[in-house]
């Protein structure tokens, strides 16, 4: 499947590395200047698709359990949003802005691609130092914890969502802890592969560049 995407051969590992790093560096430059952050915040979904396409590109193997998985993190990480935004009891009361692109039921449907793409690429990331399936579980969520603890400072300037009091409330980070540990431990317990050259370079690139706005944007 990886070749129906694209041909690995063309697309060399260290050079995929090089652009992500570049690509967020623009990034960052793009949204912290007045007169193109307009233009940058219109782009954010096409970053996120690209960075799933990236990931998927370089993902092996593709086994059904492995499809089910990642189909099953994208429809769970969706409706847990549309509860969360309609009924404001899972997260807090909070709104979507147009950051994410099209949305359902008030919902973007990027929001599950990128509880996903979270969820795959931390655990990408700890696995390069950790191998007890618990410390990897606690470690990988902690890490999309820590990750959405910068994200939530920028995401309102960045048009994606915005909560009711702009205070995040305790909801949301325990919320956010939970359904991560599950989503991990699903992954993990079907032993999908997350040993993906580029994952671990988008998880870090992308927490870096939430950890820069959040203190400049």
């Amino acid at each position: 499947m990886s070749y129906f995407l694209y041909p690995k051969n063309k697309l060399p590992v260290k050079e995929v590395q090089k652009f992500i790093l570049i690509f967020y560096v623009v990034g960052v430059v793009g949204f912290l200047l007045p007169w193109t952050q307009n233009l940058f915040v219109t782009i954010t979904p096409l970053a996120l698709l690209l960075g799933t396409y990236l990931l998927a590109i370089y993902h092996t193997p593709y086994t059904k359990k492995t499809l089910f998985s990642f189909a099953f993190i994208f429809l769970a990480g969706f409706f847990l949003e549309v509860v969360g935004v309609n009924t404001g009891k899972i997260f807090g009361s909070y709104a979507y802005g147009s950051g994410l692109g099209f949305k359902l039921w008030n919902t973007p449907l990027l929001i599950g691609v990128n509880w996903l793409f979270l969820t795959y690429t931390s655990i990408s990331v700890v696995t390069l130092f950790l191998k007890k399936e618990v410390l990897i579980v606690l470690s990988a969520s902690s890490l999309m914890l820590v990750y959405d603890l910068f994200l939530e400072q920028v995401a309102p300037k960045m048009d994606m969502w915005s909560f009711t009091d702009l205070n995040v409330p305790l909801d949301n980070y325990l919320a956010w802890f939970v359904f991560a540990s599950l989503f991990i431990t699903l992954l993990r317990v079907v032993k999908v592969n997350t040993k993906n050259p580029v994952a671990p370079v988008l998880f870090l690139v992308q927490l870096v560049f939430f950890i820069f706005l959040s203190f400049f944007l």
